[in-house]
């Protein structure tokens, strides 16, 4: 009987327009590591079943990264956190050691800042307002109040409040949140003067989502972030670039999360060669 290749793969749902199969399957084979990368679909009920089968020795199972709606509701279902994503309270992906151990992680927070990093844009004294307060949300603010060149400020809003609220309560025991504020509306964001807006949230995903800022109040003299990379436009950066803004969609943070999370997998540092083959696949398959 033929022995089952290794397994990893990324579990949410729905998962449709993720193009994390695209880059690490591009990796496999550019190391010639006998791999795929799989799309698992999972509905809540079946997150369970689905955790605990990953502890059987039988498992061809060796990481998964974890999307929207899942990043924090996976931790009970896991054996350890590491340090950061303990902090934050968020993972986006699993390690599963040779014993079958299941150790959560969160690269989302530093491959925000390595793509903001080589956006040129420097969180230090920025008035930042940002739209959500999901797992993504927490990894990208984590990381902003974390960093010695902090932000000035961070509002946050959530259409659903007490995930603000849950938030900063969370990380209050963990570092400084003096920075952050929670607002009740999107008004109180103070969009009009803020340097750096990030939409967190999956609205503008689909082509009848509408944009949530009101255009009026974007501006030449603020970056506009969103995590969304399919469609590489949305609503809102095509309404901000049209206002002047600087603009960028989530695809360099989807990149470099992944290096990331694969380096936690493979216990190796991916050479130049490689990340580049994976980035390369990535606005490959954003053109198709």
């Amino acid at each position: 009987m033929e022995a089952c290749k290794s397994t990893y793969g990324i579990i949410g749902y729905p998962l449709q327009q993720t193009l994390s199969p695209v880059m690490h399957n591009t990796a496999f084979q550019a190391l010639k590591v006998d791999a795929e990368y799989k799309v698992f679909p999972l509905k809540e009920e079946e997150l369970k079943g689905f955790f605990a089968g990953l502890h059987e020795k039988t498992s061809p199972i060796f990481g998964l990264n974890v999307t929207v709606p899942y990043k924090e509701k996976v931790i009970p279902l896991l054996d350890s956190l590491s340090p950061y994503a303990n902090k934050i309270l968020a993972v986006n992906t699993v390690v599963i050691s040779p014993q079958r151990q299941l150790i959560g992680q969160n690269t989302d927070g530093p491959g925000f800042l390595m793509h903001l990093t080589e956006l040129g844009i420097h969180p230090e004294g920025k008035r930042i307002s940002i739209l959500g307060a999901g797992g993504a949300a927490r990894a990208i603010i984590s990381v902003l109040c974390l960093i010695p060149e902090r932000p000035q400020s961070i509002r946050i809003y959530d259409v659903e409040k007490y995930k603000v609220e849950q938030l900063i309560s969370d990380f209050r025991d963990r570092f400084d949140v003096s920075i952050l504020e929670s607002v009740k509306s999107l008004d109180d964001l103070n969009i009009e003067i803020a340097d750096l807006l990030i939409n967190t949230t999956p609205i503008g995903m689909k082509k009848e989502d509408p944009c949530l800022i009101d255009e009026n109040i974007l501006h030449p003299n603020m970056f506009v972030y969103d995590v969304i990379y399919t469609p590489q436009e949305t609503k809102l950066l095509k309404l901000a670039k049209a206002k002047g803004a600087q603009v960028s969609n989530g695809l360099g943070m989807l990149f470099y999360q992944g290096v990331l999370a694969f380096q936690h997998w493979a216990q190796i540092e991916l050479d130049d060669r490689i990340k580049k083959k994976m980035r390369m696949s990535l606005m490959g398959a954003l053109k198709k």
